[in-house]
């Protein structure tokens, strides 16, 4: 093993430059003849435009143009495309296809939310744009709104779309119906549960942006922007909106200060600056304040759903049944629908030994900002509903629930093993983990820990979750591994957004080549890199871009083996490759990777075939997804004066298969835990009902997470080797965002238990929990 080597705690590469100021996210982006746009919104939630009259604004000092959605429909400019090419199609029931009501860049007819984009002013200040937008005069007819997802089908309720009558987009059924059916007839307990699954901002620390230029000498596209997928984007914006050979854009991205799923749609902003850079000539910078992110970035979550499980008289469950209607937004992009309908049902079983299962899912529209993926992406939201129902019924038959849970559990000798959904797991040891967890929190001794907590006037929960998730997303990625002045040269693409990619890549191909870790170089910024790339989400990257990058060394070494042959004067047959050398076997005659790759670019006597730098390239598709899994446990505190909460102890043990960096994985725990906290008691996304504003705009009325809300975290895994793919690796991105929310809520709820409390909805704020206690609503 290489100093630096796969399994080593190595810190991040990363860091050194990113605490020291010298990171280049997108507002540090600066070129030669910037110009600099805003974006004009609008102030309702649903209305007509009957006009607008730009002639003003255009006449504004330092304004450059005034472009709306009428000038983009001239000039031919498309609309967004469905979801990502990886989900399979959706179709309705009647087996006709969804259709997607039509989204541009600038609405032109109809707003639909508070924050639709009307006009893009370009002017040679930002302060002179938003002047500008201010003299803009728009003619709205101001028509009904509902934002609230349970109204939205109601009888009477306005109407956004004339093609979704009753807001009612599509709906899924997952699962056997009739053998669930039959399933609860036959049970002896049945449970029931109503859930909220709250609507979430998703606030990356760094906001959207995107600078735009138009080279016409060579008739090319570039955009610099903070994005997750490069490729994807550039494929999107290219085909569905400028409507030219995606090899005429380029799509630069540097560091991304956090994404969480909301950056890899296309948004508005990144068309409207090559639209405008090529009309004016002129290179146009657009960086989202914070306010703007509120009301504009996609948002996450927004489910109800009604949950019932069926169970024998020995507390084994039969069946599971969930009824789901889960908000789109005012328009359908990015995965929006495939999330609810496609993504989470998968593992709605969890870990537990579930014969049969009925999902069934209604996506409606409301006039509010459109949802897309948030970190786990269905996966939280389906073991969300899962875990409550199991502790719901632990409460209501009077089990133990970490009993109710092993007698359920799927065993190791049941492995691979296909749930109710047609999910096949190849891997994992769920009752191992429970009891590594239970131990990690001393379980067995909290009863103690709970009196004192009650001697001093405080009330403490404790729960313990288990969860499994499905990583999903594109199944290809492409990698590049070449020799160049010295150092490996590693083009892949995905692309990092604070996970420490480059790290991870550096110790899989320093111990791979057996060269040092400092002599890797990761490069994933420009999509003229390489022809594709799958982009960074769904927990993908260890399990597709690193063994397409394993994949592309092996043809590297493989070609450098015919090479050093040739300079070694032996048959390539007896070329080993050991530590960053190629050697005759045998001998102690040898040549370094590194003389090999200077010797395929500069000599004259190698074959043809031979010379030229010294590379290798894969492109990987995985055949089956990969399932990581684990058990988290919270322990807490409830002031019965205040209802503040304090986390006292929590603990992880995740399976993650082969870990490559545990540094990396403890790190991807922490935040994800933090974003399923901040779910859980503090975060809530609310709409006003009668003026259908964004209530929760800001800071100042939207609660983030602090350091504080969070305790240090004891973190544990148990390393069961991925059996289909060739690296043994599963995916650690999302696993803390899927189980946080039920295992903090399951402590809330035990910590309550006197008071006669089964669940309580998302957030669960101290002010929820105190009028609880008192006994107010």
């Amino acid at each position: 093993m290489t100093k630096y080597g796969v399994g080593q705690p190595v810190l991040r590469t990363e860091d050194p430059r990113l605490l020291k100021g010298v990171g280049k996210f997108n507002d540090d982006y600066s070129i030669d003849d910037m110009s600099y746009g805003y974006v004009l919104r609008s102030p309702y939630p649903h209305a007509e435009i009957i006009s607008i009259d730009t002639s003003k604004a255009k006449n504004n000092p330092g304004v450059l143009d005034v472009f709306i959605g009428e000038d983009l429909h001239e000039d031919e400019i498309g609309g967004f495309p469905g979801p990502p090419p990886f989900f399979a199609d959706l179709t309705k029931p009647d087996g006709s296809p969804l259709s997607y009501p039509p989204q541009y860049a600038l609405t032109s007819d109809r707003v639909r939310y508070v924050g639709d984009p009307v006009a893009f002013i370009v002017a040679d200040t930002l302060e002179n744009a938003k002047d500008a937008a201010e003299t803009i005069e728009i003619d709205y007819n101001q028509l009904p709104s509902v934002v609230d997802t349970s109204e939205a089908m109601d009888e009477g309720a306005a109407q956004l779309w004339e093609e979704v009558p009753n807001n009612f987009l599509f709906q899924a059924q997952v699962g056997d119906k009739e053998k669930t059916e039959k399933a609860f007839n036959e049970a002896t307990h049945v449970v029931h549960v109503g859930l909220t699954n709250n609507r979430i901002v998703q606030n990356s620390m760094e906001v959207r942006g995107a600078v735009g230029s138009y080279d016409p000498k060579k008739e090319k596209y570039t955009l610099y922007t903070s994005n997750q997928n490069r490729h994807m984007l550039r494929d999107w914006i290219a085909n569905s909106f400028l409507k030219c050979d995606p090899q005429m854009l380029q799509v630069l991205v540097d560091d991304v200060g956090g994404g969480f799923g909301m950056k890899t749609h296309a948004y508005h902003e990144q068309v409207l600056v090559l639209y405008a850079a090529k009309k004016l000539g002129t290179n146009i910078k657009w960086i989202s304040d914070r306010t703007e992110a509120f009301l504009s970035d996609l948002h996450g979550r927004d489910h109800l759903s009604e949950c019932y499980l069926a169970l024998d008289e020995n507390g084994k469950f039969l069946g599971v049944k969930v009824e789901t209607i889960a908000a789109i937004g005012a328009y359908s992009c990015s995965a929006g629908v495939a999330i609810p309908t496609q993504v989470g049902p998968k593992i709605l079983t969890n870990v537990y030994d579930i014969p049969t299962a009925d999902v069934s899912v209604k996506c409606v529209m409301t006039n509010t900002a459109p949802v897309g993926p948030y970190r786990g992406a269905g996966r939280p939201e389906a073991i969300y509903v899962m875990e409550r129902l199991v502790d719901v019924a632990a409460i209501e038959l009077g089990i133990d629930p970490v009993e109710l849970r092993r007698r359920n559990l799927i065993k190791p000798e049941q492995l691979p093993y296909t749930n109710a959904m047609g999910t096949t797991y190849d891997s994992g040891e769920f009752e191992e983990n429970m009891n590594a967890t239970m131990s990690l929190g001393d379980w067995n001794n909290y009863e103690e820990r709970r009196q004192s907590s009650l001697d001093n006037g405080r009330l403490r929960g404790i729960g313990i979750c288990q969860y499994i998730e499905t990583t999903a997303g594109n199944p290809t990625e492409s990698a590049e591994v070449e020799i160049k002045d010295n150092k490996v040269v590693v083009k892949v693409g995905t692309q990092p957004m604070g996970q420490g990619h480059d790290t991870s890549f550096m110790q899989l191909v320093s111990e791979k080549l057996g060269v040092d870790f400092e002599d890797v170089i990761i490069d994933t910024s420009d999509s003229d890199n390489l022809p594709s790339g799958g982009g960074s989400h769904g927990s993908r990257t260890s399990q597709i871009g690193s063994i397409a990058t394993i994949n592309s060394s092996d043809k590297m070494i493989a070609k450098g083996k015919l090479i050093a042959g040739e300079i070694l004067e032996t048959a390539p047959a007896d070329i080993e490759y050991n530590n960053g050398a190629f050697s005759i076997a045998g001998t102690d005659r040898e040549i370094s990777l590194f003389d090999v790759g200077r010797e395929a670019i500069s000599s004259v006597s190698l074959p043809e075939e031979l010379k030229g730098p010294l590379s290798g390239s894969d492109t990987h598709t995985i055949e089956n997804w990969n399932y990581p899994n684990g058990c988290h446990l919270c322990e807490l505190e409830i002031d019965k004066d205040t209802g503040e909460i304090e986390i006292l102890n929590y603990c992880a043990v995740d399976d993650f298969g082969r870990v490559i960096n545990p540094l990396l994985v403890a790190g991807q725990v922490h935040g994800g835990v933090a974003q399923g906290l901040g779910q859980a008691i503090l975060e809530n996304t609310v709409y006003d009902k009668n003026s259908g504003q964004l209530i929760t705009s800001s800071f100042m009325d939207y609660t983030m997470p602090r350091a504080d809300d969070l305790p240090l975290m004891n973190i544990d895994t148990n390393e069961v080797l991925c059996k289909t793919n060739i690296l043994g690796v599963k995916g650690s991105g999302e696993a803390g965002a899927l189980v946080a929310p039920p295992v903090i809520i399951s402590a809330i709820v035990d910590a309550l238990k006197d008071y006669g409390i089964t669940h309580i909805d998302m957030p669960a704020t101290s002010e929820k929990l105190w009028e609880i206690m008192h006994k107010r609503s």
